[in-house]
């Protein structure tokens, strides 16, 4: 388990303000946030690397505000792979480990077998990456912090290592934090995701929920929410199950319906691609309370799925479709449309 309490820490100029968080033990945990955000000093702040200026470290429940960086048992690997440029792939694994079969066990389970005998200097990025990995592996840490990685490895490559170090999570049940810019990765592998920004943890959660209920525009924005809209809300109902009101927020261009809990005024609606449903007439006995008349302004194919762009009122609607839908609706430039988005996608904050 990692817990902070209102820490606080400081690198060069930048500083880590007031995050406040609890990872589960035996939980994944992604880091995400622009650059400059602090992921890394957060990370390093952990691992002992920076020292904390304000507030409280808790490693497996035991205070670690004050304790060495060698007494933490936590393992960290950076994005460079900082390998022992004077030891050999086997001697940089070797380091540290208790056990030097398990040491050369873990070689060959992240397919690194083959680099033992080459010289650090001769190895790729991807490779660093690999060998830093498996030699913060070997000491057997039960809490496992990683810095982009992945970043250096061809997508097959990133695929496998990711898989095997899930795998070996699942087997050891070692904590995991891992800063990532790979949205999907956040979303394959996390339990929990922060979202930093500025020296500061701006959400933490699910990542399902992180990516449909950011608490911010700024926050949607990162995430890659397509269409955030300013406007107003008010209360249009009460009483809906779940103990949620229903709400309406008007945008100028077209008002929408939403569910939740949040006073009037002004707010934000957040509605992601993936959750605006094109049809080609106005649906009938559809379950979504919001129906966007429009016109297709532009549709952009990428292999399997298409982006499609729906001027509503002047204003752009952005669905994630199959290509086969786009074949299927006939859309192109000038097309007829309905963007139907149920109450529950649009996201207000």
């Amino acid at each position: 388990m990692i817990e902070l309490e209102r820490v606080g820490a400081r690198a060069g100029g930048f500083e880590l303000r007031d995050v406040s968080v609890v990872v589960p033990g035996h939980a994944w945990a992604i880091v995400l946030g622009p650059a400059g955000a602090g992921k890394t000093t957060l990370l390093e702040t952990i691992a002992g690397a920076r020292p904390i200026s304000a507030g409280r470290l808790r490693l497996r429940g035991v205070d670690a505000t004050r304790v060495a960086a060698e007494r933490r048992g936590v393992g960290i690997v950076y994005q460079h792979g900082y390998l022992f440029p004077h030891l050999g792939v086997r001697e940089n694994v070797r380091y540290g480990a208790r056990d030097v079969a398990w040491a050369d066990a873990l070689t060959e389970r992240f397919g690194a077998g083959a680099l033992v005998e080459k010289p650090v200097r001769s190895l790729s990025g991807g490779e660093r990456q690999v060998v830093a990995l498996v030699r913060a592996l070997a000491p057997r840490p039960d809490i496992l912090l990683l810095d982009e990685p992945f970043a250096a490895l061809d997508p097959r490559g990133r695929a496998r290592v990711r898989r095997e170090l899930h795998g070996l999570q699942r087997e050891l049940g070692f904590t995991v934090m891992q800063v990532t810019h790979d949205f999907a990765e956040a979303g394959t592998v996390g339990d929990v995701a922060l979202l930093m920004e500025g020296g500061r943890l701006v959400q933490a959660a699910p990542p399902d929920e992180l990516f449909h209920r950011p608490a911010t525009p700024a926050a949607a924005e990162f995430l890659g929410a397509e269409n955030i809209y300013r406007g107003t809300v008010r209360t249009a109902g009460r009483g809906w199950p779940g103990g949620l009101d229903v709400l309406t927020f008007d945008g100028g261009a077209f008002t929408l319906s939403a569910l939740g809990e949040m006073p009037g005024g002004a707010a934000h609606a957040v509605i992601r691609a993936e959750d605006v449903v094109l049809s080609s007439a106005h649906p009938t006995g559809s379950s979504a309370r919001n129906a966007l008349d429009g016109v297709v302004a532009e549709v952009e194919l990428a292999g399997v799925v298409a982006r499609v762009t729906v001027e509503v009122s002047g204003v752009p609607v952005v669905a994630l479709v199959t290509a086969q839908a786009v074949r299927e609706l006939g859309l192109v430039r000038g097309s007829r449309v309905t963007a139907s988005i149920k109450a529950t996608a649009v996201h207000l904050c």
